[in-house]
């Protein structure tokens, strides 16, 4: 019989860590969408409560889109805190995606009902915060609110994209969520691109076909 996959659920070790240095408040950061080809990125900051565990918790790209909108359910319904912000397409045309993004992380640790005085955030680099922070490569597997974090901006995202779909449907949104699919850099070179696509990331697409430039 074949083995039935795992899913491990990751651990508050850092946030705890955390704790023992001093800190009360501590929440965990990651992002969505800084790869598609439209759509806005997508942040959460989660602040879970000390001890809490919730089953089958982890990087939202190891889990089923079932499993990740049943989690983003609980997550809210555990957290001490969380906030989604995103920043859409046409402000990460003009600052590129990178500042978007710390952009979207700022606002979301803004955003938490409850201050947080510490932030754990996925990746190498960080914004410039008000408070100190901790980056963990690999972090959405390793902690349990980075992980949380990324469920929740996740699933935000994929419904957004769902819904994108629904107002244009001819470059199918709601399967590669705006990701740079054959299928979809197909339909922007037949149909051009919609209002939502980011379009300093379409330019290398029209570098290689000039003739279908708008």
């Amino acid at each position: 019989m074949p083995r039935k996959r795992e899913i491990t659920t990751v651990t508050q070790d850092y946030e705890q860590a955390a704790r023992e240095q001093g800190f009360g408040a501590v929440c965990g950061v990651d992002e969505a969408g800084r790869g598609p080809l439209a759509g806005p990125v997508v942040a959460a900051a989660v602040i879970l409560p000390e001890g809490c565990v919730i089953d089958g918790l982890n990087d939202s790209k190891k889990l089923t889109e079932k499993r990740r909108e049943a989690l983003y359910d609980e997550i809210c319904g555990k957290a001490l805190a969380y906030a989604i912000a995103s920043v859409d397409h046409t402000v990460i045309d003009e600052i590129n995606i990178l500042q978007a993004t710390y952009q979207a992380m700022t606002q979301a640790i803004a955003g938490l009902s409850l201050p947080a005085d510490f932030a754990l955030i996925d990746g190498n680099r960080a914004p410039m915060l008000d408070i100190p922070c901790q980056c963990i490569v690999g972090g959405d597997a390793k902690s349990a609110s980075i992980a949380a974090a990324s469920i929740l901006a996740k699933v935000t995202r994929d419904r957004y994209m769902v819904e994108m779909d629904a107002k244009y449907p001819v470059y199918g949104f709601a399967g590669h969520k705006g990701y740079g699919t054959k299928a979809h850099t197909e339909a922007i070179l037949a149909h051009g691109p919609s209002p939502i696509h980011r379009m300093t990331f379409l330019k290398k697409l029209y570098d290689k076909h000039p003739e279908a430039r708008p």
